[in-house]
């Protein structure tokens, strides 16, 4: 039936550029991959799939993710230049067939106090199914538990050549610009109607806007696709979680990823990877090609052989796993030192980290207490940068190994309430000098309020030496940490 309808409508229509361009509907190839796991939960097989299907384009809305007229990243203002022409005819054809377009350029809303677009976006009448969360930025749903994040991110995904980023950075600022958060507008590669588009970066607005017209389609297009794009609050997670049928425009967007970061690959491979993480565990994707006819976009440096990549091959992940041995990398806290560092005997310092979410109920005035055990003779712990306090530390038990044992020390430490931020995810980081020892555990780490324990029982990331920089990140956790490495209390 479906067929029939695309086929008697292309009739209709006409055909343009070999793809049927229906008004009032988009003919969508919808591509998302299949996975089987084993008993750990690992994957062993994926296959992509694909299913076809007609979206009333009345029920269907663009939202365009932080396309600002300047970035911190050079290359990233680069590559935006060269799809954002593309990306503005998207919207011009999807907006004359009746499809509803969303400008969302988070932080620049006062630039825009007074435009029509924001107006409308205002006056929307709050919805009757606004989700409780829907205002916060979400960087893990429920499914992804399961899954591995695909890069490392948390460096800001910069890739720029040194030299060109301190050029750039001296170029924003003499413009005025702060060169780590340049943005004011959205760019002016994409026009905005006044009389018809919506403007907003709140995720309650936008929500508004979906429900007051009875849209259930939402396709995401712009930056930064495992940033911004995932997890703004009008993001494909919160479209996602909250039962709107969300895709994600592949060849409409762009990663914040470095190639100096594992795994080690070229951008557009780390661009790929995170999207075979969104078709595995979030959404579909499409392409513009379906909107516009003709064929998809490529960047004119993309010059690989093989592009969409999904998977990395063997001899690709055996050399990255190598470069990571002197890299942050997966662990449990749990984890023997030969399991979680290859080794069988450390004495040296280790450093771990992890984000958490902290709603306002969870955090009492004296911040929280955070409980580390482990064959230690210093344990320290930061807060999103800020130095816990150390409250008290003793010897809880001597563990049996081959080396005649190690004691166990367990150490609290005070979390203080002004290092968190609110509803929002917190980085919390751990420095170990470790006392040795053959196939001794660390103790799983718990944070307390005095009332509720959240045992931080699954992933972390584990580094070995001694840089006092690994305390924090260069963003917010929310942007640097992985789906894979956040917790939540329940």
């Amino acid at each position: 039936m479906v067929r029939y309808r695309m086929i008697v409508a292309a009739m209709v229509a006409g055909i343009v550029g070999g793809e049927s361009l229906i008004a009032g509907e988009f003919a969508m190839t919808l591509r998302q991959q299949r996975v089987e796991r084993g008993a750990d939960g690992t994957i062993t097989k994926s296959q992509r799939v694909t299913r076809e299907e007609i979206w009333p384009a009345s029920k269907t809305a663009i939202i365009v993710c932080d396309v600002w007229d300047y970035h911190h990243c050079l290359n990233a203002v680069r590559r935006l230049n060269e799809f954002g022409p593309r990306l503005n005819e998207v919207l011009i054809e999807a907006r004359r067939r009746g499809a509803t377009i969303i400008h969302a350029p988070s932080d620049c809303m006062e630039a825009y106090a007074d435009h029509p677009a924001r107006r409308r976006a205002v006056a929307m009448p709050v919805a009757a199914s606004l989700p409780s969360d829907i205002r916060n930025w979400c960087s893990q749903i429920p499914i992804e538990g399961n899954a591995s994040y695909p890069i490392d991110q948390s460096d800001g995904g910069e890739d720029d050549d040194p030299a060109e980023h301190s050029q750039w950075a001296g170029k924003l600022k003499a413009l005025g610009r702060n060169p780590g958060m340049p943005w004011k507008t959205q760019s002016d590669m994409i026009a905005i109607d006044a009389d018809k588009d919506f403007i907003s970066d709140r995720g309650d607005e936008v929500w508004n806007v979906l429900e007051s017209r009875g849209i259930t389609q939402v396709i995401l297009t712009g930056v930064h696709v495992n940033m911004c794009v995932l997890g703004r609050p009008f993001g494909l997670r919160q479209m996602a979680r909250n039962g709107k049928q969300v895709v994600l425009m592949r060849d409409m967007t762009d990663a914040m990823y470095n190639p100096q970061r594992w795994p080690y690959v070229d951008h557009y491979t780390g661009n790929d990877l995170v999207i075979s993480h969104i078709e595995q565990f979030i959404c579909p994707t499409v392409t513009s090609d379906q909107i516009l006819g003709g064929s998809s976009f490529v960047f004119s440096n993309d010059t690989r052989p093989v592009r969409d990549v999904a998977a990395l091959n063997d001899e690709v992940m055996r050399t990255a796993a190598v470069r990571r041995l002197q890299d942050w990398r997966p662990v449990r806290m749990s984890d023997t030192w030969k399991k979680a560092a290859a080794i069988d005997e450390y004495q040296g310092v280790a450093w771990y980290r992890c984000a958490v979410k902290m709603p306002k109920s969870w955090l009492p005035q004296e911040g929280l207490t955070l409980t580390v055990a482990a064959p230690a003779k210093k344990v320290e712990a930061w807060c999103n940068g800020n130095r816990a306090t150390l409250v008290d530390e003793s010897a809880k038990s001597r563990e049996s190994d081959k080396n005649g044992g190690s004691v166990v020390t367990e150490s609290r430490l005070r979390l203080p309430l002004e290092s968190f931020v609110v509803d929002d995810h917190n980085l919390i980081v751990i420095r170990i000098e470790h006392a040795g020892g053959r196939q001794i555990n660390n103790a799983v780490p718990l944070l307390s309020n005095g009332k509720q324990k959240l045992p931080l029982d699954r992933r972390w990331q584990m580094r070995q030496g001694d840089q006092m920089e690994w305390s924090n990140i260069p963003l917010p956790a929310k942007f640097g940490i992985g789906a894979d490495l956040d917790y939540e209390p329940r």
